[in-house]
């Protein structure tokens, strides 16, 4: 009752500093506590939409956990299917010619133009270009002879049993009496495969530093 009393007493609300001490420590426990429960509040709403965030997360890590176990449970078939697939590799590696036998793929493409009617003007070998396994061999020829000389060509060339690929197909320039024979200078690049020996791979392996070898 005398705290009523003592707020009952407070003649002018903008000069609260001459208030009752009761008073005045009632009025900063109200506003202490409304500050507390405004930041608990936020607080709590931040906390809230946190929690609803990381729940939308659960689904997806829950198919998560249950690809890493199906991948844990056939760990063993995976390793299999991996040998198998690299036995496979290195037989399809081998099916590429050697560096010995690059020289008499050329000379069989050779043939294979000769024989499609076409006259060999220049066969030129270009630097190869290494990769991890194998090597790419190209070779710039140029032939003389017709259109359907050279289609006939590109699809024996195919048909090669080794891997032979064309590119960079240009028609230089007509022959001299093009009105009369239809001949044409053609330039193409034929590019072939040959697999990189064990010794080369190792030249190309790179080497270990010194200091980061485990000790």
């Amino acid at each position: 009752m005398n705290l009523i009393k003592d707020f009952q007493s407070v003649d002018d609300p903008n000069n609260l500093g001459s208030a009752p001490f009761s008073v005045r420590i009632t009025l900063l426990t109200l506003i202490v506590s409304a500050v507390l429960g405004a930041a608990y509040y936020f607080d709590a709403q931040h906390l809230q939409a946190q929690l609803e965030t990381e729940q939308s997360k659960e689904p997806d890590l829950k198919n998560k956990i249950v690809e890493k176990q199906q991948l844990a449970a056939n760990l063993d078939a995976y390793k299999v299917q991996l040998v198998e697939m690299e036995q496979v590799f290195n037989t399809l590696l081998r099916q590429l010619p050697s560096k010995k036998e690059i020289e008499n793929l050329i000379v069989d493409v050779a043939q294979t133009s000769l024989a499609d009617g076409l006259k060999n003007i220049q066969i030129q070998a270009m630097p190869e270009v290494p990769f991890d396994y194998y090597a790419e061999a190209p070779y710039v020829l140029r032939f003389q002879g017709t259109y359907h000389q050279l289609a006939k060509f590109v699809s024996d060339a195919s048909a090669l049993p080794r891997i032979i690929t064309l590119h960079n197909f240009a028609t230089i320039t007509p022959t001299p009496d093009f009105a009369k024979d239809k001949q044409l200078d053609f330039k193409i690049t034929a590019k072939t495969y040959r697999y990189l020996d064990e010794e080369e791979i190792k030249q190309r392996a790179p080497a270990t530093p010194a200091g980061s070898a485990k000790k």
